[in-house]
């Protein structure tokens, strides 16, 4: 029997989940979470073999899945951590892998695909939507256009109206080395302004 959670913000989207694998005899949902705070909570408590947790909570929470799967994935016995959700974008697939996430999803995914990847992730397999494969492939055969997580990280709180001093504060990392990022970003996207790089980056899919 695969022990799940189940985090996510919206109570239809939970009830729907919740429906959907109690027509399966080897799923039990075992806790359901509103918040990425309760998914870290309920991982504890239940020792699931899997959580499947969006990316994004509503206002007022502040943590988000991906620091939730890091926390996840830092317990004694840790389940696995299955990321579904609606968004697509590298610095999102990036940052979800990169805490941990041994599957990423797309909530327009057909039912038969979620299961299969619930189950995929209890076994210890990871389970990517084939878009999302499909994203980390081209990353793979196109390393000139790909930035590296701090990278994107620089350039997206640059898109959030950041300056080079409040960027190299929120990273802990000095102005001249917020430069030096933002130098490699121009060079690999092709652009020669803060702006036109977060322009070509939302183009291709790197930022949201």
């Amino acid at each position: 029997m695969i022990r799940l959670v189940i985090a996510d913000d919206h109570p239809i989207v939970r009830a729907g989940l919740i429906a959907l694998f109690a027509l399966e005899s080897d799923v039990d949902v075992v806790a359901q979470a509103a918040t990425a705070d309760e998914a870290v909570t309920a991982a504890e408590r239940e020792n699931p073999d899997v959580v499947l947790i969006d990316l994004q909570f509503g206002a007022p929470a502040t943590a988000t899945g991906a620091d939730a799967t890091r926390r996840i994935r830092e317990l004694d016995a840790a389940p696995y951590v299955l990321v579904l959700t609606n968004y697509d974008s590298d610095a999102d697939i990036l940052g979800a892998i990169e805490a941990g996430a041994s599957g990423y999803l797309l909530k327009d995914a057909p039912p038969h695909e979620l299961i299969a990847a619930v189950r995929a992730a209890a076994a210890g397999e990871s389970a990517l939507a084939p878009v999302i494969a499909s994203r980390l492939l081209d990353r793979m055969r196109a390393p000139q256009v790909s930035l590296s997580s701090r990278e994107i990280q620089v350039l997206e709180l640059v898109a959030a109206g950041r300056t080079n001093t409040e960027v190299a504060a929120e990273l802990f990392v000095s102005e001249t080395t917020v430069k030096s990022h933002l130098a490699h970003i121009f060079t690999k996207l092709g652009v020669a302004s803060r702006t036109a790089a977060v322009s070509a980056a939302r183009q291709r899919g790197i930022l949201r």
